[in-house]
């Protein structure tokens, strides 16, 4: 290996580790003799065996380059890390072995796995350790080679498997003299082009097929389908090495393992069990309840009748057995090939075996009553039956209920499964993941009993507050002999049937649901517990912390490794730093106080508050009240930062005056047992005497004398225990007054030579003639102890005082401080100011308190990568995005201005300190800062990059500190907070090789040929951060070529540099963009862990130090595993923008904290929920990478790495130490857009083999924990939807059929229904989250007052606006799919959104649907005899009327200038222009309503016919409207007769006709024969007008009739449109078609008028409009935002704001 092919100018290393490391390397890859030499080697022999590799195999030079760099820096780490294992000067085996066997682990399990032998063969008692380590270092560097270059096929780790399985036969062959030539494939690229792109190609073909993911799953194969295909000896036998290019493989061999299908069907087959349990459950407690007598269930087992229903619960699990396997098989049938049959044979087999079951069980159970009905009752007779039954059953349950009892046997079973034994394959249907799940019995035993009280809960509310209701509701009605005796008329039947199931279809989707009301409610609760013994909110705010700010300083101490190991292995020592309890020992303080390691501390706090300024989220003032000083006054003590030490000198002042006459000792420990007080006493007395002894008197003269005599005589009698008897304290108060007057003197600016001479003389005389008591005060008694002058005629201090220079900035600086500590009378609670730092760095000394490893010496740290994908987001704010404005006159910088007022105002003092002399400067030679301030406001990839930087920025503090010398109690010299910056360029070397940070910016080399302004910002952001690195891929159009491109800058050549171009097999991009962007420049990322880092995100100073105690979570075991994913939690630093992102952030953090704390513990079914989560960066590009990238199925990608983790035997876990800022939209079409991706990306995952897998392979609870904390959440905001459809059409049924009156006495289980509605949304959306959490980090009362507040601003519609769209969407995509990726450009959002975009996003899923209910509220109210019963009528109607007002008008509520009445006609406008424009060819949505409508039901033309089916069902619902409205009117006499509804769709036929013969007329004569068009539409007026008079006249039809019947028609002609939408495929080219769109345009203009109409009523009353504002931006008024004058235009001219601000 030769030096110089490692990149060293870039790495820049000088570690003697890493020396020793590269020189071992050097040494044991020279190529030995004897090896043949390719003759791909033009350019000479090759100058070690990695090069030699890829001339053998045809590898890419720069990938070889590449890996060959990665391979010298991990092992140098793994040997600085392992180094105390061995000699230091050498490279260990132990090192290069663990990092083979971590590297290959998974090809060795896949090799297990299929009972083939490993390629590996290394020797385990060498002789030669050289040649054994060579040998480790070939394989493991051909398997980095073929990831390397493997480009998309990285996706498929199963099949770098099988590569790597062949080449290292061919490999050993070589070594081993057994082949004689090179392999067929050598030579330059030849690699790529025989192995990677025919598999690339293929891959490529399905994608094609694909249809950009519209095409069923069924007809094409995604990345798994590939992947999977080599988890079956099938792979050697048709691909062969070199791979058979004729075979199957290549041709098209279907879907491997797993076919996705759209179905709600999907629910059940992957979360069976949960289904079996509720099933089982509700059979069985409708059983109890029906018998009566019985004051508790369980008493109704002594009766036998009861015992022998209770059978027929297995007859009912063996028939959803028996109906799962055929589900199974008509859901997979495509899995079944003619080269694969035992696919079809097991299915075959499972059927006929569950069939069995559900048969013989079933007429066992038929025989018991049939023998019982011949008897008459249970005879002895039939107990033989029962017999046989119960003989039958046995062995059926003893199989099912195997499985859970061995999901107890974790260990056991996870090694069972993981040797494969082929009895387990037989008996459970092993695949290759999804083996060994099992967890310890420990945690077990955690979540099983957090389930089993969820469960317990469950069941008896279900039973006592449900299905007892409901089950004597149902008797009461079977009880009903004649409905016409009650006055009860069925619609469509003569019995009660219908009526009965309208009673418990809500009551069963409630059931079904409610279990995600309970897991929430639990998981709350326990997410509590688990925080606060995990310490969390032990320091909530300003004020906890400077009462725990020692405690703070001993963690800081001891988690950072300050401690040498010398001091912490003498056990408690003088100082006593081991044993914490001597921490509430003053003594013990005091030697802490002054140790060095406290001189540490305030090196790493000073760069904290330093970072803080940087970011301008604290003013200058604040910096220098937070900061430790420089002891350049040689003060004894250590000198704490201001904001520690205020006030307390004053209380001291006090207190001692109260005790003036108290001894010595008493004062001494009433004083000086707060550690600040003391500290605070001694600095300012050691600053008083420096000042005037050695800062402003001249040594020569007699006043420096009597100053220094009156100190020493001071310090004489503390000494002597007789300060208080020889001075007097009642005159305490003027010493400190006297002293407070000479620094004033010299704390201004011009100094005064005679003031602070008469200031001096003012103290001279207090202390002298006041202070002292009056023995011994005379003149002689003075002069003898040097007390006074020998002649009393000149004037004291005249001539002694030399004022320092004005520019003495140090002087200047310590006189503050002495000042402020002196006079300062608030508490400065309130420093810092700014929340965001508040937040911060209470957060940070709180999670120093809680379970953080112990950080490791930076040279035995991990190392680590940082990724961030980039696509096209902002980077910069340009000058001219910053100065543009909207429609309302707001500029982003404006905005900024008003919103971060205080750090606009902290970056002015800045700019002018910093040189700016006019504010217009900002706008020329400090423009590049400006726009950087705005930029890092933003959710911008400037901001990303500088928060990620921090982590090397933190590694050189660390290392800086480590290297401070231990040099005893007193400690070092406390460095200047503003000299601090030195520690940025402190070993850089040990920085580089423990971090990188790479951007993959895909468009990068696009964009600096078209010279786009974001490539100009991006190589910005490389000059500012040399360390910084850039990944692309280029198109080279021309050769049809593609690379992946590593570039950084050089700071020596002052430009740009490629460092590493690898060839790809073509584009890039196959499936999703973005996951495959990370793929492509995974192979430039380094070391142990990678954390994924998305371009909304930020990181912090202060949270980058922890970043080595989060890697040593790697070692640590969270049951029986070690973590493969450590997540962290996210901050979310957008809430204060206006209410609703404080909503948002209210919600994630909800998530982000307490629901993956008990994800992680006790659950153990935490997933990867996107970044900033940390992975274990080997284990995890050997299995498949950080996502997984199949088109549309993976739509949401991240979660997809979870769940293969998890699959794949990983563990994940959950950190709430360390948190990573994150941005969220903050608009509600943003937010919106937002839900509707994260919805459908949800309903994907439920198609997925991922999640059928885990729900079938978890045990029992944790399947439990997983389908509520993923798509049971969906499903149930579905359910919720649907409970209240069926609530209120089932009460218009009942109101329209007459049975009112009847259920008026049996109301309370609908009451229960929509109670509990109603707590569903208003605990589980908004109450939990916001109390729960908030009470543990912040207290109880504030969380309170947060939850009370955003109750006022209508927090509670945001959130059932969202299930509304969650719901819409996920439903949709379940059926249908049209699941996408939805930009929501995370910008700022104060721009008023016009009523045509809100109806484009929100029609199909909130406004019709809104209107509709409004509809059925509206006639039930007329119909409904419960009407006069208002309390229950209010009950029942409340939640629905909370529904249609939330879905109607949160998007103008939450919409700047919502309700301004100007707005509200310009958009009404606009909205009219949009409806009426025609589709032309290149129009688009925003632009005509024609193309928005195909656009919308695009998702139809592709669906499967059992969707289109299901939609038909659904639609139908509308017909039954009409039907039940023409039966009411007075005209048909309530005649409910069939043909009564046939004749009324005369009516609709009638209308119609009118369109069609008016649309025809319109054509023909509107433009030509315009007077032909009037005449005619003159007499289809006059007719419908006698039409109508006829009515009236001949028979007995009312008005009321007339508006019901007009009614009735609007929804069947809905329902008919969307049919026709259904069916387009079958229409589109009929005449009719034409009139399904105009028809289609009508109602769409109706229903926008129906939405408008009360919105134009709010507008033109006065007020609404004002306090809407308010409630959008509360938050931005109580920092004094001026929202109302920025949205209404009356901003002053841009560019005198621009200057004055």
């Amino acid at each position: 290996m030769d030096t110089g092919t490692v990149d060293l100018r870039r790495l820049s290393l000088r570690s003697a580790q890493f020396q020793t490391a590269l020189v071992e390397l050097v040494r044991l890859t020279r190529v030995p003799c004897g090896l043949p030499v390719p003759s791909a080697a033009l350019q000479g022999p090759p100058r070690d065996i990695l090069e030699w590799l890829g001339y053998v195999f045809g590898f890419q030079g720069d990938n070889v380059r590449n890996q060959r760099e990665h391979l010298v820096l991990h092992l140098a780490n793994l040997h600085m890390r392992h180094s105390h294992m061995g000699a230091a000067d050498t490279l260990d085996q132990y090192v290069v072995r663990s990092f083979r066997e971590k590297l290959l682990e998974n090809y060795e399990e896949w090799c297990s796995y299929l009972g083939v032998r490993s390629s590996v063969q290394v020797s385990v008692n060498p002789v030669d350790i050289d040649l054994v380590i060579r040998q480790e270092l070939l394989y493991i560097s051909l398997y980095l080679f073929i990831w390397g270059e493997s480009a998309n096929l990285r996706f498929l780790p199963e099949c770098l498997c099988y590569i790597f399985h062949h080449m290292a036969m061919e490999l050993n062959g070589i070594l081993d003299g057994h082949l004689d030539s090179m392999p067929d494939y050598s030579g330059e690229n030849s690699f790529l082009n025989c192995v990677v792109k025919p598999i690339y190609k293929t891959i490529l073909s399905e994608i094609k097929k694909s249809k950009n993911g519209i095409a069923p799953y069924s007809k094409w194969r995604n990345y798994d389908d590939f992947n999977e295909y080599f988890w079956s000896r099938r792979c050697f036998k048709e691909l062969n090495w070199p791979l058979n290019l004729e075979s199957e493989f290549f041709k098209g061999a279907g879907k491997t393992g797993f076919v996705e299908r759209r179905s709600y069907w999907n629910v059940f087959s992957s979360f069976y069990r949960l289904w079996l349990m509720l099933i089982l459950f509700l059979q069985g407690a409708i059983i109890l309840c029906w018998e009566e007598g019985y004051s508790h269930p369980w008493q109704a087992l002594s009766n036998r009748g009861v015992k022998v229903r209770l059978l027929s619960l297995l007859v009912t699990w063996s028939g959803m057995e028996f109906f799962k396997s055929v589900l199974h098989m008509v859901m997979q049938y495509s899995l079944v090939r003619p080269e694969n049959p035992s696919v079809g044979v097991r299915m075959i087999v499972s059927n006929l075996i569950s069939g069995s079951w559900a048969i013989s069980l079933g007429w066992l159970y038929v025989q018991i009553w049939l023998k019982k009905w011949e008897d008459g009752s249970l005879l002895p007779e039939t107990s033989k039956w029962e017999e046989k039954f119960l003989i039958a059953a046995i062995p059926f349950l003893l199989l099912k209920l195997l499985p859970f009892f061995m999901s107890f046997m974790s260990l056991n079973f996870n090694l069972f499964n993981k040797k494969n034994h082929r009895t387990c394959d037989l008996l459970t249907n092993q695949i290759y993941v999804g083996r060994g799940l099992r967890e310890s019995l420990f945690d077990s035993m955690k979540y099983s009993m957090f389930w089993g009280v969820i469960l317990l809960v469950k069941f008896s509310f279900s039973y006592l507050e449900q299905i007892q209701p409901s089950v004597k509701m149902t008797k009461q009605l079977l009880n009903l002999h004649s409905a016409e005796n009650h006055g009860y008329n069925n619609v469509f039947t003569k019995g009660n049937g219908l009526s009965i199931g309208l009673i418990w279809l809500p009551t069963v989707l409630i059931y079904l649901m409610d279990l995600q009301i309970w897991y929430t409610l639990c998981s709350f609760l326990v997410g509590v517990t688990v925080g606060l013994f995990s310490r969390l909110g032990v320091i909530q705010n300003i004020i906890q912390l400077r009462h725990r700010f020692h405690q703070f300083v001993w963690q800081v101490v001891c988690k950072f490794n300050f401690i040498p190991k010398e001091c912490s292995s003498q056990g408690t020592g003088n100082n006593g730093w081991v044993n914490l309890r001597n921490w509430t020992n003053p003594q013990f303080v005091k030697g802490i106080s002054d140790h060095v390691m406290v001189g540490k501390f305030a090196l790493m706090w000073n760069e904290i508050v330093t970072a803080f300024r940087e970011e301008d989220i604290i003013s200058d003032n604040e910096f220098e009240l937070l900061v430790f000083p420089s002891d350049s006054w040689k003060v004894g003590v250590v000198m704490w930062p201001c904001f520690l030490l205020s006030n307390n000198i004053i209380l001291a002042v006090g207190e001692i005056q109260k005790f003036a006459d108290a001894p010595d000792d008493w004062v001494h420990r009433k004083i000086f047992k707060e550690e600040f007080t003391r500290c605070a006493i001694i600095e300012a007395y050691d600053s008083v005497k420096n000042l005037l002894l050695e800062r402003i008197m001249d040594p020569q003269t007699e006043e420096h004398s009597l100053v220094k005599s009156c100190f020493q005589h001071v310090e004489y009698c503390v000494g002597l225990g007789k300060f208080t008897k020889v001075f007097n304290m009642e005159k305490l108060q003027q010493i400190y007054t006297a002293v407070v007057g000479v620094v004033e003197s010299l704390i201004i600016a011009e100094r005064d030579l005679y003031q602070v001479v008469n200031a001096l003389q003012i103290l001279y005389h207090v202390f002298v003639h006041e202070f002292i008591r009056e023995e011994g005060t005379d003149i002689q008694g003075l002069r003898r102890d040097g007390l006074a002058p020998h002649c009393c005629n000149s004037m004291l201090f005249h001539n002694a005082v030399n004022l320092p220079d004005s520019s003495n900035v140090n002087f200047a600086q310590q006189i503050q401080r002495l000042y402020t500590i002196l006079t300062t009378r608030d508490s400065m609670e309130n420093i810092p100011a700014n929340d965001e730092a508040r937040c911060r760095i209470t957060f940070f000394c709180n999670s120093l308190f809680m379970g953080i490893p112990k950080s490791p010496p930076l040279e035995k740290m991990k190392a680590f990568s940082v990724l961030t994908p980039y696509y096209k987001e902002s980077v910069l704010y340009s000058e001219e995005e910053l100065k543009s404005q909207n429609e309302d006159g707001i500029s982003i910088l404006y905005y900024l201005q008003t919103v971060y007022n205080d750090d606009w105002k902290n970056f002015m003092e800045r700019m002018r300190r910093e040189g700016m002399e006019d504010d217009n400067d900002i706008w020329t030679i400090k423009l590049r800062d400006l726009r950087l301030w705005a930029s890092y406001r933003g959710q911008t990839l400037a901001r990303t990059v500088r928060g990620m930087m921090h982590y090397g920025r933190a590694i050189q503090l660390l290392s800086f500190l480590e290297s401070l010398p231990f040099t005893g109690s007193r400690g070092a010299e406390v460095m200047p907070a503003e000299e601090s910056v030195f520690v940025g360029n402190h070993r850089q070397d040990i920085a580089r090789m423990k971090f990188t940070y790479l951007v993959t910016c895909q468009n990068y080399g696009h964009d600096k040929e078209t010279m786009d302004p974001r490539a100009d910002d991006i190589r910005y952001l490389m000059e500012e951060y040399d360390a910084l690195l850039v990944a692309y891929v280029d198109e080279v159009w021309e050769k049809d070529e593609h690379y992946s491109v590593l570039t950084r800058y050089d700071q020596a050549l002052q430009k740009e540099v490629e460092v590493y171009r690898i060839k790809l097999p073509g584009p890039f991009k196959l499936g999703c963009g973005k996951p495959e962007n990370q793929n492509h420049a995974i192979i430039f990322t380094r070391g142990d862990a990678l954390q994924t880092i998305d371009m909304n995100q930020d990181n912090y100073f202060e949270e980058a130090l922890k970043m080595g105690s989060l890697l040593e979570e790697f070692d640590a075991c969270y049951g029986i595993r070690k973590p493969t994913i450590a997540g962290v939690r996210e901050h979310i630093f957008t809430a204060s923008v206006s209410s609703l992102a404080w909503f948002m952030s209210a919600q994630e953090t909800g998530f982000v904290t307490s629901g993956q704390r008990v994800l992680a513990n006790p659950l153990k079914v935490r997933m990867h929920y996107g970044h900033p989560d940390v992975f274990d960066r080997i284990w995890i590009l050997t299995r498949g990478g950080v996502s997984k990238a199949s088109r549309m199925i993976n739509i949401c990608e991240d979660i997809f790495a979870g769940f293969n983790c998890t699959s794949r035997g990983g563990n994940i876990t959950h950190h709430e130490y360390l948190q990573i800022g994150k941005g969220r939209d903050v608009g509600l079409n943003q937010i919106s857009m937002f839900e509707a991706k994260i919805a459908g990306g949800s309903a994907e995952q439920l198609l997925s083999r991922d999640v059928y897998r885990l729900g079938n392979k978890l045990d029992f609870f944790r399947m439990l924990s997983f389908y509520h904390s993923t798509v049971g959440f969906y499903l149930s905001n579905v359910i919720v939807i649907w409970t209240m459809y069926t609530i209120f059409w089932g009460d218009l049924y009942m109101a329209l059929s007459g049975a009112e009156n009847f259920r008026m006495g049996l109301h309370s289980n609908d009451i229960r229904a929509v109670l509990e509605i109603q707590f569903l949304q208003l605990v589980l959306m908004t109450g939990c989250p916001m109390i729960v959490d908030g009470s543990v980090e912040r207290g109880i009362f504030s969380a309170l007052c947060d939850f009370f507040i955003s109750q006022l601003q209508l927090s509670s519609l945001f959130y059932t606006f969202s299930m509304g769209t969650r719901a819409h969407f996920f439903g949709r995509t379940i059926l249908h799919g049209g699941a996408k990726y939805r930009e929501t450009g995370r910008g700022f959002v104060v721009m008023h959104q016009g009523f045509a975009s809100n109806y484009r996003l929100y029609a199909r899923s909130h406004f019709i649907k809104a209107i509709e209910l409004t509809m059925v509220l509206t006639l039930y109210s007329f119909f409904s005899p419960l009407s006069k019963a208002t309390f229950f009528f209010i009950d029942t109607s409340i939640t629905g009327w909370l529904l249609v007002f939330s879905w109607i008008f949160s998007p103008f509520i939450f919409n700047p200038s919502g309700f301004d009445w100007l707005k509200t006609v310009n958009d009404f406008d606009e909205f009219l222009k949009w409806i009426w424009c025609s589709a032309g060819v290149f129009s688009k949505a925003e632009e005509s309503w024609e193309r928005w409508w195909y656009e919308e039901q695009s998702h139809l033309w592709k669906t499967g016919f059992c969707s289109k089916l299901l939609e038909i069902v659904l639609v139908s619902r509308f017909f039954f409207f009409q039907y039940g409205i023409v039966c009411q009117i007075q005209i048909t006499s309530r005649n409910r007769s069939l043909m009564v509804y046939l004749l009324s769709w005369g009516l609709v036929a009638a209308v119609f006709a009118m369109h069609v013969i008016n649309s025809n007329a319109h054509k023909r004569y509107a433009m030509k024969r315009h007077i032909y068009y009037r005449l005619f539409q003159a007499i289809v007026i006059t007719l419908s007008i006698l039409g109508i008079s006829a009515l009236f006249k001949f028979t007995n039809i009312t008005f009321r009739d007339l508006f019901f019947l007009q009614l009735s028609v609007v929804p069947t002609g809905w329902g008919l449109v969307l049919i026709a939408q259904i069916l387009r495929h079958y229409l589109e080219r009929s005449s009719l078609w034409d009139i399904v769109v105009t028809v289609a345009r009508l109602y769409d203009l109706l229903f926008g008028v129906i939405v408008m109409a009360p919105v134009a009523i709010l507008s033109w009353l006065p007020g609404f409009n004002s306090m809407q504002i308010r409630i959008l931006f509360n938050a931005a008024f109580g920092r004094g935002l001026h929202i109302s004058q920025m949205l209404s235009g009356r901003i002053p001219n841009s560019h005198s704001l621009h200057k004055t601000r």
